[in-house]
């Protein structure tokens, strides 16, 4: 397991923008936890800026889904949404990433006036490109806060096997869908009850076993009176 200061991510950005041009373009792709802890970063720089939802809206991926409590497809029901007067803050704790590079999960802490939760958010990286859009996105409040850590932890998943990931059918009446990187050595499972509860579970592959790293549970909302 790696750390990063948030101090060191801006020297490792600085640095990557170095070198000719045409070095860059040439470059070819490799793993990059900080890409992932960036992309974080710079969605809850840009919910700041342009406002909440639109920075939802710009930073997913066509097929992102999101919660509410019932699975969305993100793009649809944020196509409705107007953005609060007050946007949600958020910092990323830790971050997650497959063995090719190519997916990474941050999780962390959100903070919008007097509550506070967590969230986790599942992003792919476009290998040709570069270019780094979230795919799933969900959170819950918390009833204290998650203390902010020292350092911005990283954790890779083992290379060099290719595990075969079995799947769980689940319960009847369950919305479940996982979602497997391409070397399929992370993958991620969320599952939503008829009732609204959810889970949402990331593994990675340790060179034995998909070994779980994420595991938030979010209780079914609480029935409003008539």
């Amino acid at each position: 397991m790696r750390r990063m200061t948030a101090a060191a991510l801006a020297l490792l950005l600085v640095a990557g923008c170095a070198g000719q041009p045409d070095d860059i373009r040439n470059r070819p792709l490799g793993p990059n936890p900080s890409g992932f802890v960036a992309a974080e970063i710079g969605f809850a720089r840009l919910a700041q800026e342009k406002g909440q939802w639109t920075a939802f809206r710009e930073t997913s991926a066509p097929d992102a889904t999101m919660f509410v409590p019932q699975r969305v497809k993100a793009r649809d029901w944020l196509r409705t949404q107007k953005d609060p007067v007050e946007a949600v803050k958020w910092q990323p704790h830790a971050v997650y990433v497959s063995c090719d590079g190519n997916v990474g999960v941050t999780t962390g802490a959100w903070q919008k006036g007097p509550a506070n939760g967590y969230f986790s958010t599942v992003w792919l990286r476009d290998p040709k490109s570069g270019k780094t859009l979230w795919t799933l996105d969900h959170g819950d409040t918390l009833t204290t806060p998650r203390a902010a850590p020292e350092f911005i932890e990283t954790k890779q998943a083992v290379c060099g096997s290719r595990p075969g990931v079995a799947i769980d059918g689940g319960n009847e009446g369950e919305d479940r869908a996982v979602g497997l990187s391409p070397d399929q050595t992370l993958s991620w499972t969320s599952v939503v009850s008829p009732d609204g509860a959810r889970r949402v579970t990331v593994r990675l592959w340790d060179g034995t076993a998909m070994t779980p790293v994420i595991d938030d549970r979010v209780a079914a909302p609480t029935p409003q009176k008539p």
